[in-house]
């Protein structure tokens, strides 16, 4: 089997990160603590599925990795980017 690391991949693997840590953690009062409620790592729980399914589908349309990099590179950038209009605008 063929394993390629990919930006979608690394997006996956932060985000599965920061679920373990928040589910892992002791729960503290300090200042600066960042404790994030179920509802929010349920919403990144989704957002880690979406970005394994999505990498998923770049996987099998294109088979450069180049090719791959790139366009994943764009979707993040522009998912970002709509995240922050959106947040603007809320």
């Amino acid at each position: 089997m063929n394993f390629r690391i990919t930006p979608l991949n690394i997006v996956s693997a932060i985000g599965l990160g920061l679920v373990t840590v928040n589910l892992v953690s002791e729960k503290s009062t300090a200042p600066r603590h960042v404790d994030m409620s179920g509802f929010y790592l349920l919403i990144l729980g989704c957002l880690i599925l979406v970005t394994f399914i999505t990498d998923m589908i770049f996987r099998f349309t294109l088979k450069d990795i180049k090719r791959i990099w790139v366009v994943e590179l764009i979707f993040i950038v522009i998912a970002a980017v709509l995240m922050l209009i959106l947040q603007k605008l809320a």
